[in-house]
């Protein structure tokens, strides 16, 4: 048996949708179930803590380098 609890729901560039869950087995194992939805197409991805890791180093390098391009949506400009 598993429980599943959301953790998010995130709107991605061209029409997909990304939600992301918690998933904890009986046995206190637990992953995280991204499902990226496009139109009537899903794929879902079981990430465990390992993948997740290795993702998120990837995913900060990334921020990190464009971050100097873009204004991010929490980001406030407080030098007026």
């Amino acid at each position: 048996m598993e429980e599943i609890t959301a953790l998010a729901q995130i709107e991605a560039p061209y029409a997909k949708h990304i939600s992301l869950h918690k998933v904890e087995y009986d046995n206190g194992f637990s992953l995280i179930r991204m499902r990226i939805k496009e139109g009537k197409r899903f794929t879902d991805m079981d990430l465990d803590m390992q993948t997740v890791t290795a993702l998120h180093a990837v995913f900060s390098r990334w921020i990190e380098a464009e971050s100097r391009l873009y204004v991010l949506p929490d980001s406030q400009d407080n030098s007026t």
